[in-house]
């Protein structure tokens, strides 16, 4: 009677191990990225008012604020978060669409999913660019 069970196949169940082989597709990544980009803003909030509070005490506490931004890896934390907020902006709109039916195929999802992609990492590039002083 076990080995009947044990031979049976498992339909909508999907554990790590079973998940090894399964491909994400690009549409399910975005919205994946939309859930971590909420999330390292949600938790990156601190840091954003405690920066605020900084910049708008005072004459001499913003010029402490810039000397503070001016390091490397604090920098490569407000691009993060550049990123988080301009890819989240870009697939909330994109699921706005979703919400009113438009874009539900599997092509228009691909291609949406591109679309916000390429807008979210080029934008968050260019402001990097401008951060780190190339441009």
């Amino acid at each position: 009677m076990s080995e009947v069970v044990k031979s049976r196949p498992r339909y909508g169940v999907m554990r790590l191990i079973d998940a090894t082989g399964y491909r994400l597709p690009l549409a399910g990544f975005v919205s994946i990225l939309h859930r971590a980009s909420g999330m390292l803003m949600f938790l990156l909030l601190p840091f954003i008012l405690y920066l605020l509070d900084k910049s708008l005490t005072s004459e001499v506490s913003f010029s402490v604020f810039k000397n503070f931004t001016s390091g490397g890896f604090v920098k490569l934390v407000i691009l993060a978060l550049v990123w988080a907020y301009l890819h989240h902006f870009c697939a909330g709109i994109r699921h706005l669409f979703m919400d009113l039916h438009y874009g539900l195929d599997k092509d228009a999802a691909r291609k949406s999913a591109v679309g916000v992609l390429a807008v979210s990492i080029g934008l968050a590039a260019l402001i990097g660019l401008k951060l780190f002083g190339v441009i």
